[in-house]
């Protein structure tokens, strides 16, 4: 059973090491190291770019695009002027393409987002953004084999409705025996028992809307 802590990202007790500072939960990493195996039969460097994330680092990126100490992205990951936007408008632009500190599914060691250096062109860093997976994209290969085999090993696309309020993301799987557990377990109290005494910009909005975030920005996934 997951705690509210390992929910929300504030203990780190039910995670195993994947590869250097990659850590999932053990059935997860297990079934992505045999997925990982098979890739390379196929000839595809399946690689994590981000696994378990913890509360505090999600804290950071949050509270630091809410301030404009980093980037807001619009639909088209072009940055926004969130200075001439309302509170409500940049905490929607902001869960557009990240979490909200405690609400992450990268806190649960279920989660990944992938791709293959060896398919990522010399001098080219890698963005995180839906060109770069379909459509002649540089890994829109790894898309197409990860969308055939992952069903294999009980991986899937959470992400992948477009009429939802958060943004489509192709390169991130979850391991479904688990996180569809942990989905049942996590909802408003456990978030706001996250939040307790910890410095969340936009806060007292945040917490007025939870009900509408939760149906918008949580409960959307494929």
């Amino acid at each position: 059973m997951m705690t509210p802590e390992m929910l929300t990202g504030l203990s780190t007790e039910h995670l195993v090491t994947l590869a250097g500072s990659h850590r999932l939960q053990f059935n997860a990493t297990k079934a992505f190291l045999a997925m990982q195996k098979d890739a390379t039969k196929a000839g595809f460097k399946l690689q994590p770019a981000s696994s378990f994330r913890d509360f505090t680092r999600q804290q950071t990126i949050w509270n630091e695009k809410f301030r404009g100490q980093r980037p807001v992205l619009d639909d088209n990951s072009q940055p926004l002027d969130i200075s001439k936007m309302s509170e409500s408008k940049v905490c929607e632009a902001i869960l557009r393409w990240s979490a909200l500190p405690g609400a992450s599914r990268h806190h649960w060691g279920t989660e990944l987002d992938i791709y293959d250096p060896f398919l990522l062109p010399q001098g080219k860093k890698l963005l995180l953004e839906p060109w770069e997976y379909e459509n002649g994209g540089y890994f829109e290969p790894l898309t197409d084999w990860l969308t055939e085999n992952m069903p294999n090993y009980d991986f899937y696309r959470p992400f992948t409705r477009h009429d939802a309020g958060v943004a489509y993301e192709p390169w991130h799987i979850s391991y479904w025996p688990t996180s569809h557990k942990a989905e049942n377990l996590f909802n408003e109290q456990v978030l706001l028992s996250a939040w307790q005494d910890r410095d969340i910009a936009g806060i007292d909005w945040l917490k007025i809307n939870l009900s509408y975030i939760f149906e918008r920005y949580i409960r959307v996934v494929d």
